[in-house]
């Protein structure tokens, strides 16, 4: 009995196979400066190995799996199956095999996939770990509200141990689910700008107890050191310097829309890859507001998905303060993936639950 295997499958299989080819190959075509920080990962120079913190965490990771002993190339026939599967996990829509906005985003994101998981990456670690939110929000065992606090329980956690800037996501996506049942006139205009607001009073709280902003001890540190170098023409400057209040809810608001509404990277017609961002990005952002918007709307039907858009609309604020280029933004956002995909995809999701 021959078994017939839906299109939707098989364009999905597909995707994988042939990105599966571009992440083995990506280590020889791939300039040296994807590279950079896959060297620190795998031969770890400066000894920074240990259990806390991105760098240290990582490279303990890599070591004790034994994956940085293998080539690059083999390091991507590993990852790039593993993380796919974790997609087929989450589901593969009915509708996969269409050609639509949607489905071309994520087809894109396969690609991506398979060009930053290609070698010893953060992003990997990011990747699993969310994609466990994911089958919390899945299992119709877990009750809603636990769901929602075991995933903010587990962004803390993550935030404590790996990514600081992770512990700003529950304390943002709270704000916002609370100022959504207010009445504005635009309502999911309204809630994103209140999580914004949130983040400049943390970071202002933060800079007084510290003596600098989040961006001034993030994103300027790190385009301080590469200000003169070759990659520095997709690096995220503000108009102002982020070390007074009102310069750094200025560079808070700019970086939001650079790293989410990028329409400034067109500038940089010269380079194929960020045009290629900055159109994936808009598609993306607009998609998931309208969807955001919906949920706003339908909160009881789409309660779920609401959280879920909260997280990752939190994450979009966090990326536009710490963020120090658009290069890294879509490095990081594919870290995250897995709760896109399911975003995109979960009206597919909730009628299979049905």
């Amino acid at each position: 009995m021959q078994t017939k295997i839906k299109k939707s499958t098989a364009v999905f299989v597909g995707l994988f196979v042939i990105n599966l080819m571009v992440a083995i190959m990506a280590f020889y075509i791939l300039p040296k400066r994807f590279f950079y920080d896959s060297a620190i990962l795998a031969f770890d120079k400066g000894k920074e190995i240990g259990f806390l913190g991105s760098y240290p965490l990582t490279i303990l990771f890599y070591k004790a799996t034994g994956l940085r002993y293998l080539p690059f190339p083999l390091i991507a026939s590993i990852q790039y199956p593993f993380l796919t599967y974790i997609l087929y996990k989450i589901g593969i829509p009915s509708n996969f095999d269409k050609i639509n906005v949607k489905n071309f985003l994520v087809y894109l994101g396969f690609f991506m996939m398979a060009i930053f998981m290609s070698m010893p990456s953060k992003e990997f670690i990011t990747y699993l770990y969310v994609s466990v939110i994911v089958f919390v929000y899945k299992n119709s065992r877990i009750s809603y509200w636990k769901s929602i606090y075991i995933s903010m329980f587990l962004l803390g956690v993550f935030g404590i141990f790996y990514r600081p800037y992770f512990l700003i996501i529950p304390i943002l996506a709270f704000v916002m689910y609370s100022v959504s049942f207010i009445n504005f006139k635009n309502k999911t205009l309204a809630t994103i700008f209140y999580g914004l607001l949130m983040v400049v009073i943390l970071s202002i709280s933060y800079g007084l107890l510290k003596g600098q902003y989040f961006s001034e001890s993030s994103r300027e540190v790190v385009n301080n050191t590469r200000i003169s170098s070759k990659d520095a023409n997709s690096m995220i400057v503000s108009p102002l310097k982020p070390d007074t209040w009102y310069g750094e809810t200025v560079d808070i608001f700019y970086g939001f829309f650079t790293v989410n509404i990028p329409i400034n990277g067109l500038k940089h017609l010269l380079s194929p890859q960020i045009i290629g961002f900055v159109i994936w990005q808009l598609l993306l952002f607009y998609i998931l507001l309208v969807r955001f918007s919906r949920c706003l709307k339908n909160r009881k039907e789409q309660e779920y998905e609401l959280w879920i858009l909260l997280i990752l609309f939190s994450y979009f604020i966090v990326q536009g303060v710490f963020e120090a280029d658009l290069g890294t933004t879509i490095r990081h956002k594919i870290g995250v993936f897995p709760l896109i995909y399911y975003a995109l995809y979960y009206d597919h999701f909730r009628k299979e639950l049905q």
